[in-house]
């Protein structure tokens, strides 16, 4: 260490005290992230698609962040930062709800290892991101277990919708497409067509393979 300290071709910068901290602060902001993304968000949903841009999203924003931290422009560059992503939404597809929180999430992780001052200890800044994947961990793994998927469908059998046959209409959709219905609710009825539209409630982790009606509007699901 002495040697590499010594040497006239390595400026002493290099081994300083900012390069430790950037290292230090990015180990951070990577374990969060990838907790968060990988261990949270992905085994809860399956969908490799955001990981990629997740990650490189988060990656991008720390050093972003973290090289232009100096100039005295860390709030308005951050709120820009939010409002810039709040903004594009990407051009391609209109990104869910639920995917748009994880990208504020990530996007908040960032920027907070990589903006909070000198002042601020290391060990705020852990508390922090650990209060934040403790937070999504609870409710993505059980909170959301309660909840109740939505999906929308045709349902054919006129006979069944009688309130006196309910759970023979819930049989009846068990039988022919194993979703396990907790509820329904009947919407448009059409007489003509024999056949009324259904919205049926669900425990989605029971049937992961079904897409409930916000995941409907992405055209690739992997």
């Amino acid at each position: 260490m002495d040697l590499l300290l010594n040497s006239p071709d390595i400026p002493t910068e290099i081994l300083g005290g900012n390069f430790i901290d950037l290292v230090l602060r990015f180990g951070i902001n990577l374990i969060a992230t990838i907790f968060v993304i990988i261990f949270v968000y992905f085994k809860a949903t399956g969908k490799r698609s955001y990981v990629f841009t997740y990650i490189l999203i988060s990656t991008t924003i720390f050093f972003l962040c973290f090289l232009l931290g100096s100039i005295d422009l860390q709030l308005g560059f951050a709120l820009g930062l939010f409002a810039i992503f709040g903004i594009i939404r990407y051009r391609t597809d209109t990104i869910p709800i639920k995917e748009m929180t994880y990208l504020f999430l990530v996007i908040t992780l960032s920027v907070i290892n990589s903006l909070a001052s000198i002042e601020v200890s290391l060990s705020t800044v852990l508390f922090t991101n650990l209060i934040l994947m403790a937070t999504t961990w609870l409710m993505e793994r059980v909170w959301m277990k309660r909840h109740l998927a939505r999906r929308s469908l045709i349902y054919d059998r006129m006979d069944l919708i009688h309130p006196d046959k309910k759970q023979e209409l819930i049989d009846d959709i068990y039988g022919r497409t194993g979703i396990e219905v907790i509820r329904f609710k009947l919407g448009q009825i059409d007489l003509s067509k024999a056949n009324v539209r259904l919205t049926i409630f669900y425990k989605e982790e029971s049937t992961p393979n079904v897409l409930s009606d916000p995941e409907m509007s992405e055209k690739d699901y992997e």
